[in-house]
């Protein structure tokens, strides 16, 4: 009887020690995920705050994003206001089919519903779903699962961030916080780099009228003609010779130059 007894208890010790095994494994299992994530996260950061060239920034952003979700496809779409619609801008996928994908319009399919809407849209099954309008691409390309979040600025929604799985995934609140996270420093990086080529332009612009002003001011003494003459002068010879107004003035600038050596 004593004998039947050790054997049970003997059996039940090795069971709770293969469950505790077993709970050790997926512990470090887990906390080899988490480490990942938090160093790709750190990536992530790394990238958006780089001196990289836009294109360049989401480029390896997508790349990054892929791992940090397992995504099949991850791509970043773009906000035309002036269209109303979303543009592909990047993807890591070399798919041809996806890469054609036309644009969408803001309420269409899930992508556009995420900029109507201003939150992120699940999609379990992308080829069932008819929220999903690319159906087709999806049975192409492998596709199942979709997560797809809004890039925010200020309040304002500028792009849509996708991850698509391979298989039918459920995601969970801390993948949809994670790629929300992902999207909000996407939108700084293309908000900054916006503010910096208007910034460019401005000066550009600015520098472009100090030179032709100057041009105007030698045109009109040397032919004793108003400004307004001047101007079109120097508009006349841009249009004649398919060169900027600021080519045009640089020119009569150094020939002036010339003259007084």
């Amino acid at each position: 009887m004593a004998e039947v007894k050790n054997r049970k208890k003997s059996k039940k010790t090795k069971s709770l020690k293969a469950e505790l095994a077993e709970c050790k494994k997926k512990l470090i299992r887990l906390e080899s995920e988490r480490a990942s994530k938090l160093t790709t996260l750190s990536n992530v950061s790394r990238t958006v705050a780089s001196d990289m060239y836009i294109e360049e920034i989401l480029s390896l952003l997508m790349r990054l994003t892929a791992d940090l979700m397992n995504s099949k496809i991850c791509s970043l779409m773009l906000y035309d206001e002036s269209k109303q619609e979303l543009v592909l801008r990047a993807t890591q996928s070399l798919s041809k089919d996806y890469l054609e994908k036309r644009n969408i319009k803001v309420g269409e399919s899930v992508s556009g519903k995420v900029v109507k809407g201003k939150k992120p849209i699940v999609v379990e099954n992308v080829r069932r779903d008819k929220l999903y309008n690319f159906p087709e691409i999806a049975k192409k390309e492998g596709l199942y699962s979709l997560l797809s979040v809004p890039l925010m600025f200020k309040g304002r929604v500028i792009g849509v961030l996708n991850s698509y799985k391979d298989h039918i995934h459920r995601f969970t609140e801390e993948e949809i916080n994670l790629l929300s996270s992902v999207a909000n420093q996407a939108a700084v990086a293309i908000q900054n780099t916006t503010l910096m080529s208007d910034k460019k332009e401005l000066e550009e612009k600015l520098e472009a009228r100090k030179v032709i002003e100057k041009a105007k001011g030698i045109l009109m003494k040397l032919l004793s003609i108003d400004e307004d003459s001047a101007y079109r002068l120097v508009q006349k010879q841009s249009m004649d010779k398919r060169k900027s107004m600021k080519e045009i003035a640089n020119a009569i600038i150094i020939s002036k130059e010339l003259e007084r050596k």
